[in-house]
């Protein structure tokens, strides 16, 4: 049977630095077999409603997610079986037409907002990660990000923050963080913790290794 993948869950809220704790992560064993699985691709197919129905889509809130899918794709994985990753069309707000071929790795790193907040995931992940970053911090980096990459405005980001990332993150995201086995302060400038993480990745794989042999 081999041995099944380690599973690494990082969450945290918008503009945490949770994408840049996974990559860092990834960096280090760049030259393993490793993946990263990102909980926004599994947006729910919003293809049967009108386009007024999916601009009124709540994207910070649990479900807004396929979790269903999100978790058959992880069990397949772990079973050394390939996927095929769906794509979000976020100028059409529903799943697009494409899909990406995923082959089974040896560790997978599952990031999003939400990763915790679901039982069956938390049950699939051998450590669980929460990036915790002010929410001055947060705002800051989610402003530059859609006004550069997403020509928003900032008053359009200012009033998404406060009428529904903010209310989402205090309901939703920020209680799952007594769930996670490690709390990272301020994402991907904490070299410390990334650098334990690393460690304890590889405490585990040889583990497995040892119990495979």
């Amino acid at each position: 049977m081999g041995k099944k993948p380690v599973v690494i869950g990082v969450a945290g809220g918008s503009g945490s630095g949770k994408t840049t704790v996974a990559k860092e992560i990834f960096r280090q064993f760049a030259d393993q077999s490793i993946l990263i699985l990102e909980q926004d691709a599994y947006y729910k197919d919003q293809s049967e409603k009108s386009m007024d129905e999916r601009l009124e889509t709540n994207y910070d809130h649990p479900l807004a997610f396929d979790n269903d899918l999100l978790i058959e794709h992880i069990e397949k994985l772990r079973n050394k079986e390939g996927i095929e990753k769906p794509v979000y069309d976020y100028t059409a707000h529903t799943r697009s037409d494409k899909i990406i071929p995923i082959e089974p790795k040896d560790v997978i790193i599952l990031e999003g907002i939400l990763i915790l907040e679901d039982e069956r995931l938390r049950d699939l992940m051998d450590i669980k990660l929460f990036v915790d970053t002010d929410a001055d911090v947060r705002i800051i980096r989610r402003l530059l990000r859609d006004i550069n990459e997403r020509g928003r405005s900032i008053d359009s980001v200012i009033d998404q923050y406060t009428t529904v990332v903010r209310p989402m993150h205090n309901q939703f995201i920020e209680p799952t963080k007594r769930y996670a086995d490690i709390i990272i302060p301020e994402g991907g400038q904490n070299r410390v913790a990334i650098d334990l993480m690393v460690t304890k990745i590889n405490t585990i794989l040889e583990t497995k290794e040892i119990l495979k042999s």
